[in-house]
C-alpha cells in the first residue's frame, strides 16, 4: 500500500479515492496525505525538460516512458557532476606542498589551504617538504694510509624543490643513497686513519655534507642535506685487538715523551744555571788574576824605584820579607844561641801535635818538676854551644 492510499485515518475504513482518506504527512489537496513519489519524479522531469529545451509530450504511454527515461538520465548526470565536483576538493597542510599535473604536464605548485582542481584532468601529489627525514648507512672503506675503518653515518635531509623531487629524478632517495656512498668513500679515502677515528671526525662530517650536496644539485634531485652525523668510527672487529694494542703503544709513547719533556724542563734550567755560575766564577778569577798581576807589576815598579835610591837597604828589606814568608809557612823553630855557631832544632811542633801525651804527662808532673826540666834543657843547650868550634854564621 502506498503512503497516499486512503484508510486507517479518522474516516474509518473507506476504500474511496485518494482525496477521501488521510495519510501520515497530510499531503494532497484538502487532505493530510503526502504526494505520490511517481508524481514528484514526474514534476522534476518536466521542469528539467523545460530547462534543457524538452517539449511537452502527448498523453500516450510511449511519451510517458520516454519522459521517465530522460528524467532518470538527467538525474544521473546531475548526481555524477556533483560527485565529480566534490572529488576535486582537497586540502594541503602547513608542512606540505602540492604538485599539480594537468593532462600529465606540470601545471602549478600550490601551498597550504583548501584547493580545487578538476579530477581526472589534474593529478595532485602532496609532499611533506618541511619534514626532516633521515637516512642511515654503514660500511667499511680504506683510508688514505691504507687502513680499513668501519663508519656508520646518518644523513638528515628535507625536500628543497618538490618539482625536481617528483619530476626530474625517478627515485631521488635511491640517488641520495648512491651519492652518500660516493661522497663518504671519497672523503675517507683522502683522510688518515687517526683523523677519521679521533680528531678529524667533525671536519669529516662537514666535508661529506658539502660533497653530497654538490652531487645532489648536479643530479637535480631537489633534496637539501641538513646535516651529516658520523656516529662512531672504529676498526673492524677482526683487527680490533691489534688496533687496541696500537692505541696503547701510542699512549705509552705520548706518556714517555711528556715525561722526557718534563725532565728536560727541570734539568735544562739547572744546567744553564750551573754553566752561568761557572762562567761568572771564571770571569771573577780572571779579574782577580789580572788585578793581582797589575798590582805585582806596580809594586815591582815601586820597589825598583826605591832600590835605585838605596840598594843596600832595599836588598836587606827584601831578604827579611822573604825569610818571614818562608818561616811563616813551616812548623820548625830555629833558635840562635849566643856564643855558638850552630842552630839548635827543638821539635816543639811534634809536641804540639800530640796533645794527649802532653796532657797525660802534665797531669802527673808538678810545677817544680817542670822548672827542673826547663833548667836542664837550658844547661844542655849552653854546653853544646860551648863545645861547638865552627865559626858563627853572620847574618846578612
Amino acid at each position: 500500500m502506498a503512503w497516499n492510499e486512503p484508510g486507517g485515518g479518522n474516516g474509518g475504513g473507506n476504500n474511496g479515492g485518494g482525496n477521501g482518506g488521510k495519510d501520515p504527512w497530510g499531503g494532497g489537496k484538502g487532505s493530510n496525505s503526502p504526494p505520490d513519489l511517481d508524481e514528484v519524479l514526474k514534476n522534476l522531469s518536466d521542469k528539467l525538460g523545460k530547462i534543457f529545451g524538452g517539449g511537452k509530450g502527448g498523453a500516450g504511454g510511449t511519451d510517458g516512458g520516454n519522459r521517465g527515461s530522460s528524467s532518470l538520465l538527467i538525474i544521473a548526470v546531475v548526481v555524477a557532476a556533483l560527485v565529480w565536483a566534490l572529488l576535486g576538493v582537497y586540502q594541503v597542510d602547513a608542512k606540505e606542498k602540492a604538485l599539480v599535473l594537468r593532462f600529465g604536464k606540470f601545471y602549478s605548485i600550490v601551498g597550504d589551504g583548501l584547493h580545487w582542481n578538476p579530477p581526472l584532468i589534474d593529478i595532485v601529489t602532496k609532499v611533506r617538504v618541511t619534514e626532516e627525514r633521515q637516512y642511515q648507512t654503514r660500511g667499511q672503506m680504506l683510508t688514505e694510509d691504507e687502513n680499513i675503518v668501519e663508519l656508520p653515518m646518518t644523513v638528515h635531509y628535507n625536500i628543497k624543490s618538490i618539482k625536481d623531487f617528483l619530476l626530474v629524478v625517478k627515485d631521488p632517495e635511491i640517488s641520495l643513497r648512491h651519492a652518500t656512498e660516493s661522497a663518504l668513500r671519497h672523503v675517507v679515502g683522502s683522510t688518515s686513519f687517526d683523523e677519521v677515528v679521533s680528531t678529524g671526525r667533525q671536519q669529516l662530517s662537514i666535508d661529506v655534507r658539502g660533497r653530497l650536496q654538490t652531487y645532489l644539485d648536479n643530479y637535480g634531485a631537489g633534496i637539501k642535506v641538513v646535516k651529516v652525523n658520523i656516529l662512531e668510527a672504529k676498526p673492524p672487529s677482526a683487527v680490533k685487538a691489534a688496533y687496541d694494542d696500537v692505541i696503547k703503544a701510542r699512549e705509552d709513547q705520548e706518556r714517555l715523551v711528556n715525561e722526557a719533556q718534563a725532565y728536560a724542563n727541570g734539568i735544562v734550567p739547572e744546567a744553564r744555571g750551573r754553566a752561568q755560575r761557572v762562567i761568572e766564577e771564571a770571569n771573577a778569577y780572571k779579574a782577580k788574576v789580572v788585578a793581582e798581576a797589575q798590582g805585582e807589576a806596580q809594586r815591582f815598579t815601586q820597589v825598583l824605584g826605591e832600590y835605585e835610591k838605596a840598594p843596600a837597604v832595599t836588598r836587606e828589606r827584601l831578604y827579611l820579607d822573604a825569610i818571614q814568608d818562608v818561616l811563616e809557612s813551616t812548623s820548625k823553630i830555629m833558635v840562635d844561641v849566643k856564643g855558638g855557631n850552630n842552630m839548635l832544632y827543638l821539635p816543639l811542633d811534634k809536641l804540639v801535635q800530640q796533645p794527649s801525651v802532653i796532657g797525660k804527662q802534665a797531669s802527673t808532673l808538678s810545677s817544680q818538676d817542670i822548672d827542673l826540666i826547663t833548667k836542664r834543657v837550658v844547661d844542655n843547650i849552653n854546653i853544646r854551644s860551648q863545645q861547638s868550634s865552627s865559626p858563627r854564621r853572620e847574618s846578612r
